[in-house]
């Protein structure tokens, strides 16, 4: 089995220094905000952390590939970084600490790239999580100070847990039937929100997640955290990892009625 922890600790690396300049900025009065073509907003915060963590990369892989939110993909080949600055901008220009930057690297397998490497870091909150491949996944304050993750063993709907991000994207999709009826069948709803569901799923503090719209970057370090705590991390199709556009997490014991459910049209 590979060793990832020279990689591990070089992401580690980069995250101390994106949360240096992300913190930074935090709720400063003239931070610069801007909005991208799709309607959602960009900080300077965001295009700051990401060249700061490029030009790190650049330095200490150059061979490797680079695929970033604010500025696309830069290289080629097996091994690939993919990076969002600040998951939860809209959170982090309000001044609402749930935001995180998200630091992974993909490898190229049979089928595509699949993470092997990731790290979540999200500093206003004082909290950090890791995995890599075939070595667990961990949260603490430092590699050497760290406490190994485990999902949930809850395994009926009526006891669970689930978190979202919000409806609208339900409805755009024609799956707010089946989401609403998967609220009603679970014990607690909560819209916690980015990247923090995910890691509450592989915790254990959450037993069920999804999103119906995301992006690459958002997904490939959360993907590789939640299967290493040994959970379950798909599309809505059931495609496993984070390919499909969008995702659904979970403890694997109720993965298929999660997806049974967010699969139901209107």
């Amino acid at each position: 089995m590979p060793d990832y922890h020279d990689d591990l600790r070089l992401a580690h690396v980069l995250a101390d220094a994106a949360d240096a300049a992300t913190m930074a900025r935090f709720k400063a009065l003239d931070l610069k905000v801007e909005t991208k073509p799709d309607m959602t907003p960009v900080s300077e915060a965001d295009k700051a952390a990401e060249e700061l963590i490029r030009g790190q990369l650049q330095r200490a892989r150059p061979r490797d590939a680079i695929l970033g939110e604010e500025y696309g993909i830069e290289g080629t080949g097996p091994r690939r970084w993919v990076i969002d600055p600040i998951d939860g901008t809209k959170n982090y220009v309000r001044g609402v600490p749930v935001w995180a930057t998200l630091i992974a690297l993909m490898e190229a397998v049979e089928g595509g790239y699949q993470p092997v490497v990731g790290v979540v870091s999200a500093p206003a909150l004082g909290r950090r999580w890791w995995a890599a491949k075939g070595h667990g996944a961990y949260t603490g304050r430092s590699l050497t100070s760290a406490s190994r993750m485990h999902v949930s063993k809850v395994s009926t709907l009526s006891d669970a847990s689930f978190a979202y991000s919000s409806i609208g994207g339900w409805e755009e999709q024609g799956r707010l039937n089946g989401f609403l009826d998967l609220t009603r069948e679970v014990w607690r709803t909560r819209a916690y929100g980015d990247f923090w569901p995910y890691m509450m799923v592989a915790e254990g503090s959450v037993d069920l997640c999804a999103e119906p719209e995301l992006s690459l970057w958002d997904m490939a370090a959360t993907a590789i955290v939640v299967t290493e705590a040994g959970g379950s991390f798909t599309g809505l199709d059931g495609r496993p990892g984070p390919h499909s556009g969008n995702a659904a997490a979970s403890n694997g014991l109720l993965h298929d009625e999660l997806l049974g459910y967010l699969n139901e049209r209107n």
